[in-house]
């Protein structure tokens, strides 16, 4: 089902890029929740929460459910859902808008961020044999890149759990998001980004929060991908690639060689909030913008797969990935309410509306989203993909419009970790995206 809009008119375009970027959208800033994670849970959410170990796969609510989110308005989505050795994959919508092509489950797809869940395994390898630690200074590592007090006062920690107070380089990197989203993606399809000088751009700008506070930034973990350069004398992406994909047994998750993605994929279109009307496709793309912080590719199994080994412990050893589970507040919660999302070193747990709690993390690109949650024993795990980013709305104010796409998603993950799958959980949306949230436009 298409997701359509209409196109702003011509003496308002700046007008409305202005309002969006003036939201003060709490469940948009990067590292904050998603809305329903802290919004009261409607009845049936509630009543649900007992039943959030249900065992069993229910397909046709599954199946349902992802239809559902295609009918909502997202172009296509593909899934992997698991209970222990039990297995469900589906697909539902286009993988191409124009030709009508179908959406396949094993679709390779572009992760975005959780490739941080990646290089923070790789880091924490180098801790546990003695060549890392998580508390001692980046300065002393790379005192050449985090030079002077940045460099003395945060730790490799502060990295990995985004309280470094370093700001994100994405604005600087693509200036005209602000003013031409379009044209910005456009010249920068096939631009070629040292992680040097996106670690520059970041360092540079001011700081979005004080050092300690979690304020998730993308150049914490390009810094920590040269730390992995430094201490192993090896490209981190082949570092990455041996010993932690190989190591977990993936077939289909890479960092590209090139601006194109190796295997079969879906068109993945960028709306950037209305501004780009209609949606652009942006699959064929150079990831070197986004390095280890972001330029994965995988399918969902193998998703699945990386986070079931990981947090039954074959990745990490116990005192690691102890370390790596150890969280701080993603936000601020307003008076009485409760975190509803900690962040831990590359991974962070999330209550959802049913009223459990799940490790993973989400990711962004231009055009593709990503999210991967799972139990604490990694048991029962749900990963989605899906191909049009920014698709929510906003009014002349810059108030958000109702979301349905996003309330879709929240139904569909939910009910698939809870084992009870919905259409939609009203008032959810919208879920965490981690690049280029409306808020960050005003910095």
């Amino acid at each position: 089902m298409p997701h359509t809009h209409s196109s702003p008119r011509p003496g308002h375009r700046r007008a409305r890029l202005a309002a969006v970027a003036s939201a003060a959208l709490l469940s948009l800033l990067v590292g904050a929740p998603p809305a329903g994670a802290t919004a009261p849970l409607p009845a049936s959410a509630t009543a649900s929460a007992a039943a959030s170990t249900t065992s069993g796969l229910d397909r046709k609510a599954l199946r349902a459910s992802l239809e559902a989110f295609h009918q909502a308005g997202m172009y296509g989505a593909y899934s992997s859902v698991r209970d222990g050795s039990e297995r469900w994959r589906g697909a539902a919508g286009v993988a191409d808008i124009d030709t009508g092509r179908h959406m396949r489950p094993d679709f390779e797809h572009r992760i975005g961020s959780i490739t941080k869940t990646f290089t923070a395994v790789a880091v924490l390898q180098q801790v546990a044999k003695g060549r890392v630690d998580l508390d001692a200074p980046i300065g002393d590592y790379v005192p050449e890149l985090v030079p002077g007090e940045r460099g003395r006062k945060v730790t490799v920690r502060m990295l990995l759990n985004h309280t470094s107070g370093i700001a994100d380089y994405i604005l600087p990197a693509f200036p005209e998001l602000v003013t031409d989203p379009g044209q910005a993606l456009d010249d920068g399809r096939f631009r070629e980004l040292d992680p040097e000088e996106l670690v520059r751009l970041g360092l540079a700008t001011e700081a979005p929060a004080p050092r300690g506070t979690h304020s998730y930034a993308n150049t914490n973990y390009v810094i920590a991908g040269l730390l992995l350069k430094k201490v192993t004398g090896q490209n981190p992406e082949s570092y990455i690639t041996r010993n932690v994909i190989r190591k977990a047994g993936l077939r289909h998750t890479y960092f590209p060689r090139s601006a194109r993605i190796s295997g079969p994929h879906a068109k993945m279109y960028e709306s950037f909030y209305g501004t780009i009307d209609p949606a652009r496709d942006y699959s064929v793309y150079n990831m070197s913008w986004a390095g280890t912080a972001g330029a994965m590719v995988s399918t969902m199994n193998d998703l699945n797969d990386f986070y079931r080994g990981l947090l039954s412990g074959e990745l990490l050893g116990a005192a690691e990935l102890r370390e790596m589970k150890t969280t701080v507040p993603a936000y601020e919660p307003a008076p009485g309410q409760e975190v509803a999302l900690r962040y831990g070193l590359g991974l962070y747990t999330l209550k959802m509306p049913s009223g459990g709690w799940h490790w993973g993390h989400d990711g962004g690109v231009f055009g593709a989203g990503t999210w991967a949650l799972s139990t604490e024993d990694g048991r029962r795990q749900a990963a989605i993909g899906y191909n049009l980013m920014k698709y929510e709305r906003f009014g002349d104010d810059g108030r958000p419009l109702p979301d349905p796409i996003g309330d879709a998603l929240f139904g569909y993950m939910d009910g698939a970790l809870s084992g009870t799958p919905a259409e939609r959980v009203p008032g959810a949306s919208p879920v965490p995206q981690r690049l280029l949230a409306p808020e960050q436009l005003r910095r």
